[in-house]
């Protein structure tokens, strides 16, 4: 639950970063590979990129790491819906 929380919410504050505050962008898809588990005496650290913005969906990617590894131990990809904008 933790890496799915950090990979949403990576990726939602990437889009909001990008289009500013708009109500009712919600998460209409979001899957996780977990690839190896997570260190336990680390952090876990995200790194996201938006695929493409849209004006209606935005898709993205999320690689989460144990801080100070450089395997990663999840891959996040999640589309989001954006409202129309008035």
């Amino acid at each position: 639950p933790v890496m799915m929380t950090v990979a949403d919410v990576a990726l939602y504050v990437a889009i909001l970063a990008r289009i500013g505050l708009v109500p009712l962008t919600v998460t209409t898809s979001l899957s996780i590979n977990f690839l190896r588990k997570p260190r336990a005496d680390r952090r876990i650290l995200a790194r996201c990129r938006l695929m493409k913005l849209g004006r209606s969906l935005a898709v993205g990617e999320v690689w989460i790491h144990s801080e100070g590894v450089d395997e990663p131990v999840a891959h996040a990809t999640g589309t989001y819906s954006i409202p129309p904008q008035r």
